[in-house]
């Protein structure tokens, strides 16, 4: 019975030492989704609006000098920029964005896959590393982005995706990222990068008209590689505070979960404490009455 109390009292070690680590990490990772909350709110309005006039110049543009970034064509090569964490302990995140990864490549892009002409492009170490152990077509040149987050290491990712583009490596480019609500709540989305979708016109709806100044060639050629830089750094900080409320959300549950071990546990300690007690009592009692017979 000793060897049992024995090995409750050092499961319950264990939980609680483990419990100690779930509620730092959650601090942590509070303490930080605080700081990505903050820039992912201050830059989703600026991004949104961005991509609101870029896709309405297009729509309202002929093809021509400067619309290299728009052109439509069949749909050959393709590239996937996945945006991951580089670290795990965040409940399903990098699961789900690897099931949305990979549901877009059954959906849309299965031929493209069977004859290896699919890409990954992983941002986040977990996607990356996903994907090149299932023999997945990848470049991994961008995937420590997260060490060093800012725009300058961002803007070099869509640099590269626009030459590719441009050159007709690709055809289509795609994001696939977790947008972030709130704490709790992520929402796993595929987004097309390249070439620049047009606004979907809706019945009555008046189109959308622009003075340019200097002229319109030369406003388009600037804008353009602006705006796609500023389209991937605002994926990239949505993925970055969604990494963090998950983590965050995952760590307080592991916390509630060591309270009912712990729980559990104790009563189990208590009970086993007690029948240990009982059974010496016994042999108290049945010892003496053996010395009085």
């Amino acid at each position: 019975m000793s060897g049992q109390l024995k090995e409750v009292r050092s499961r319950i070690k264990s939980v609680q030492s483990t419990q100690q680590i779930t509620k730092a990490m959650k601090m942590v990772s509070a303490a930080k989704l605080r700081r990505a909350q903050d820039a992912i709110i201050q830059m989703r309005p600026y991004a949104q609006k961005l991509q609101e006039m870029l896709s309405n110049i297009v729509s309202n543009s002929e093809a021509g000098t400067g619309m290299a970034l728009a052109t439509e064509r069949p749909v050959e090569k393709v590239l996937m920029i996945v945006i991951t964490s580089d670290r795990g302990l965040a409940g399903a995140f990098n699961a789900n964005v690897i099931k949305m990864t990979k549901a877009t490549i059954a959906e849309k892009y299965a031929e493209q896959y069977k004859k290896g002409n699919l890409t990954v492009w992983g941002i986040g170490k977990k996607g990356m590393e996903f994907f090149i152990k299932n023999n997945y077509k990848t470049n991994d040149s961008f995937r420590d982005i997260f060490l060093h987050l800012n725009f300058e290491n961002v803007q070099k990712a869509a640099q590269a995706a626009r030459t590719a583009f441009i050159n007709k490596e690709f055809d289509v480019v795609e994001l696939v990222y977790s947008q972030f609500k709130n704490a709790a709540t992520q929402k796993f989305v595929v987004e097309r990068f390249l070439p620049i979708p047009k606004v979907e016109g809706k019945a009555g709806a008046a189109k959308a008209d622009f003075i340019y100044d200097p002229s319109k060639e030369i406003l388009i050629s600037e804008l353009m590689p602006k705006i796609l830089n500023t389209q991937l750094f605002k994926a990239v900080l949505d993925s970055n505070a969604s990494e963090h409320g998950a983590r965050m959300t995952a760590m307080d549950k592991a916390s509630e979960n060591a309270n009912e071990m712990l729980r559990s546990l104790k009563i189990s300690y208590n009970r086993a404490r007690q029948a240990t007690i009982t059974t010496e009592l016994t042999e108290i009692v049945s010892g003496a009455a053996a010395l009085q017979g």
